[in-house]
C-alpha cells in the first residue's frame, strides 16, 4: 500500500490491485477511448463536409458525434484513475465531471430526438419533409444542448464555486450526489427516455411489420413496379431491427449505471470507485456512431475520401457520397 502523494500527510492510499491488471485495464480503456474519438469524429468531418449529407437525420447524427466525441475525450481521464489516484487539480476534477454531464445528457436527448425522427419517417412518410425540416432539427439540437448546460449548473453549483469541496484526502475526485440528484438523474435521463423510445419503436416495428405483411399477401399479383416498393419496405423492416438492436445495446450500457444511481447508497460518487459502470455507460458513445452511421454506405465511402486526403482538393463538399 502507497500513497497517492508520498510527500503529503493528507494524501491518499493507492488500492491493492495487481499490476498485471492495472495495465490491461489501462490498454482497454485507451483503445475504447481513441475509437470513440476517431470514429465520432469521422462522423463529425463526414456530415460538415459534404453538403449532400445536410439532411435533418443527418444534423441529428452530426450533433451526435459531437456529444459523443466529448464523451470519448472525457474516458481518457479514467485511464489515470486506474491505481485509484486523481493526480490533476480539483478544477480539472470539476471539468471531468462537467464533461461527463454535458456529453451523456446531450447525448441521451439527441438519441430521443432520433427516435422521433425515425419514427416520423417510417409511420408517417408522406408528411416527413413539412414535419421534419433542417430549422427545426436545430431548434430541437439546440434546447436539446442548453438544457444539458442549465442542468449541470443546478447540479454542480457547488462544486463549481469550491472545487474539491467533499474530497477527504489529497489524490481523490468526488462530487456530492444527494437522493434528491439521483432521482432526478434516474427519471429523467434514463426512464422518461427509455420509455420514449420504447413506445416509438414499438410503433414502428408495429407499422413496419404490417406494412411487409400487406404486400407480401399481394406480392403474386403485383407488377414490377410494385415489386420494387415491396423490397423497399422489406429494406425498412430490416432497418427496424437494427434500430432493436440500438435499444438493447443503450438499456445494457446504461442500466448499471443507474442501478448504482438509484439505489441512494452512496450520497458521493468517487471518479475512481464509479470507474467500471462508467466506462461502460461513456462505451455507449463508441457504439453510437457503428450502429447509426458505420453501417452507411455514404459513411464508408467518406471514410475512404477522408483517409486518402481527396477532401482537401478544391470542390471536394460537392463529392456524390450518396
Amino acid at each position: 500500500v502507497e500513497l497517492c502523494f508520498p510527500h503529503l500527510n493528507t494524501s491518499c492510499w493507492k488500492p491493492k490491485r495487481p499490476h498485471s491488471h492495472s495495465v490491461l485495464i489501462a490498454i482497454v480503456l485507451s483503445f475504447i477511448s481513441l475509437l470513440t474519438v476517431t470514429l465520432n469524429l469521422l462522423v463529425i468531418i463526414s456530415i460538415s463536409h459534404f453538403r449532400q449529407l445536410h439532411t435533418p437525420t443527418n444534423f441529428l447524427l452530426l450533433s451526435l458525434a459531437v456529444s459523443d466525441f466529448v464523451v470519448g475525450l472525457n474516458m481518457s481521464f479514467q485511464v489515470m484513475l486506474i491505481d485509484g489516484c486523481w493526480l490533476l487539480s480539483d478544477h480539472m476534477c470539476t471539468l471531468y465531471f462537467v464533461l461527463e454531464y454535458i456529453g451523456t445528457c446531450s447525448s441521451i436527448g439527441i438519441m430521443v430526438l432520433i427516435s422521433i425522427d425515425r419514427y416520423v419517417a417510417i409511420c408517417y412518410p408522406l408528411h416527413y419533409s413539412t414535419k421534419v425540416t433542417a430549422k427545426r432539427v436545430q431548434v430541437c439540437v439546440s434546447l436539446c444542448w442548453i438544457a444539458a448546460l442549465f442542468y449541470v449548473s443546478i447540479v454542480m453549483k457547488d462544486y463549481l464555486k469550491q472545487p474539491g469541496r467533499y474530497k477527504s484526502c489529497v489524490g481523490e475526485c468526488v462530487m456530492a450526489n444527494d437522493i434528491i440528484h439521483q432521482f432526478t438523474d434516474f427519471t429523467v435521463f434514463y426512464l422518461i427516455p427509455i420509455t420514449i423510445i420504447l413506445v416509438l419503436y414499438m410503433r414502428v416495428f408495429v407499422v413496419a411489420v404490417s406494412q411487409a405483411r400487406a404486400m407480401r399477401s399481394h406480392i403474386a399479383s403485383v407488377s414490377h413496379q410494385r415489386s420494387v416498393s415491396v423490397t423497399a419496405k422489406k429494406s425498412e423492416l430490416k432497418a427496424a431491427g437494427t434500430l432493436g438492436v440500438v435499444i438493447v445495446v443503450f438499456i445494457i450500457c446504461l442500466s448499471p449505471y443507474f442501478c448504482v444511481t438509484i439505489t441512494g447508497q452512496d450520497t458521493v460518487v468517487n471518479a475512481s470507485s464509479a470507474s467500471v459502470v462508467l466506462c461502460l455507460y461513456d462505451s455507449n458513445s463508441c457504439l453510437n456512431p457503428m450502429v447509426y452511421a458505420f453501417f452507411y454506405p455514404w459513411f464508408r465511402k467518406s471514410i475512404r475520401l477522408i483517409v486518402t486526403l481527396k477532401i482537401l482538393k478544391p470542390g471536394s463538399c460537392e463529392t456524390k457520397v450518396l
